[in-house]
């Protein structure tokens, strides 16, 4: 079982604007509703592809019945923790024309009753020989110690932990040893110091990352592709496949699905990259979450008749 946490989940409401006008009335052309959240988006992919999952985290009120339902719709499986008198956020995406404006909602106040609940209920859920996957950012409520917290957690048992995020809430992780950091090229620079363009520098970088205590680390490089430096040293690039970028939200966590897919499917770290890539880039080239044929019509690319 792979489970995703998400402290922070939204409802996502994207909209399209043929104009746009700061301190005026706009009107949508188009508009439409989605769970939000690393953990969730990785849920939703890895569930489209066969895998099984459940996306963990915290819900509330309103709009965190509606998250509830958009996940149902999604088909993806969910055991959300309610807070009482809090409200899942909603997050506002406005498109015009090339130009996307973002507006997130405040996260909910988790207080330590409920997080220490939320972790005992991690602690009796999650066994050895499954996966947990921490994404995403922290509410402001909640201590910025909370994935090391729940890392410890599992400290000595046979469960593999992937660590999604970013700046100092990930340099903090590493010592910890994740089974599998994604950093992207700018994330990666961030850590490391330096600029990260190419591929050869995404490998000195991910290198730096595992002497620092990462195991397995996937660097993604947009339109130069991506590269996997293994525990046990092998080292894996792959070119980015051709298409139009439409949508970048999701494209990340999309690739952490379809690698960690692609490990339960073929269990070869190769195969792995492609899948990984495949749903990262479908999920790009898509206006939402890529479905499993946009995935495997990319993955095909690289591997033609391997079915999954």
């Amino acid at each position: 079982m792979i489970y995703t946490v998400t402290l922070n989940p939204a409802v996502d409401c994207a909209m399209e604007l043929a104009d746009y006008c700061a301190g005026r009335v706009n009107r949508a052309e188009t508009q439409n509703l989605t769970a939000g959240g690393k953990g969730i988006n990785m849920s939703i992919v890895l569930s489209r592809l066969g895998i099984e999952t459940m996306a963990l985290g915290f819900s509330g009120g309103d709009t965190g019945k509606l998250l509830s339902r958009l996940l149902d719709r999604a088909g993806c499986p969910h055991d959300l923790t309610e807070l009482d008198g809090q409200l899942t956020r909603i997050n506002m995406k406005l498109r015009c024309g090339d130009e996307e404006t973002e507006i997130n909602g405040k996260g909910p106040d988790i207080g330590a009753k409920e997080l220490s609940e939320f972790m005992k209920m991690l602690s009796d859920t999650v066994k050895p020989g499954d996966t947990l996957i921490l994404a995403g950012s922290v509410p402001s409520s909640v201590p910025s110690s909370i994935y090391a917290d729940i890392m410890r957690l599992f400290a000595g048992e046979e469960v593999r932990i992937i660590a999604d995020t970013s700046g100092k809430l990930l340099s903090e992780l590493l010592e910890m040893k994740p089974f599998l950091i994604k950093p992207n090229n700018f994330e990666l620079g961030e850590i490391c110091g330096c600029e990260i363009n190419t591929r050869a520098q995404a490998f000195e970088g991910a290198a730096m990352l595992q002497k620092m205590g990462a195991r397995n680390v996937l660097v993604s490089l947009a339109g130069e592709g991506a590269v996997l430096l293994c525990e046990d040293g092998s080292r894996y690039e792959i070119k980015a496949p051709e298409g139009k970028v439409k949508n970048s939200v999701g494209a990340g966590d999309s690739m952490v699905a379809g690698f960690l897919a692609g490990l339960e499917l073929f269990g070869d770290s190769e195969k792995a990259l492609a899948l990984g890539t495949a749903a990262g880039s479908a999920t790009a080239f898509s206006e939402f979450l890529a479905e499993k044929r946009e995935i495997a019509e990319i993955f095909h690319r690289y591997y033609p008749g391997l079915q999954f």
